[in-house]
């Protein structure tokens, strides 16, 4: 994992809609695969808060997180019936190769970006698949989210994308955030 990872105490924090200033489903779903059959990964997935708003468009989600408490959190919520919540790290996913058509991740590259965890995302990504990152840029104002120096900008996160076997789609700088969009 990467520098820290969220405090489930503040859990209460993910679950606030003002959080859709940063992404939006609309970003989200336009840049996935959508559609029945669709299998799709959620890396860090946290208390379900985005995981709720793809599931209906999807055939099936696979939420991961490394925090147990965050699924509990969910489950209590209720979680979807197209849903699967899965406890692990980033860097070593239990799925066969090229299991999911596609893969997002809301606010969390700065925790689990690393070569492992990306060559692990590329492996179970299925050849055409995409993949989207939005998260807290190195180059905003450190308004909200973490220290800024525990951030990636686009830039670097796209070299690190890049070097694990993907193509760049989209590589944007927001006020706070940066869209990633990476194709397999």
């Amino acid at each position: 994992m990467g520098f820290h990872t969220f405090d489930p105490a503040k859990i209460d924090r993910l679950e606030d809609p003002s959080r859709f200033r940063f992404c939006s489903r609309e970003e989200l779903l336009g840049a996935l695969p959508t559609g029945p059959a669709t299998r799709i990964l959620e890396v860090g997935s946290g208390s379900g808060f985005y995981t709720d708003e793809v599931a209906p468009f999807v055939g099936q989600v696979c939420g991961v997180d490394l925090q147990p408490a965050m699924h509990g959190r969910y489950a209590e919520r209720g979680v979807p019936a197209n849903v699967a919540l899965v406890t692990a790290g980033a860097d070593v996913l239990p799925f066969p190769d090229g299991t999911f058509d596609g893969s997002f991740s809301t606010m969390t590259f700065h925790e689990s970006a690393s070569e492992s965890s990306l060559d692990e995302l590329a492996r179970v990504i299925d050849g055409g698949g995409r993949v989207v990152f939005v998260d807290w840029s190195r180059a905003g104002r450190g308004e909200s989210g973490p220290p800024v120096e525990e951030r990636y900008d686009a830039e670097s996160a796209a070299a690190m994308l890049s070097d694990a076997g993907f193509d760049i789609v989209t590589a944007r700088e927001r006020s706070e955030t940066f869209k990633l969009v990476g194709e397999r």
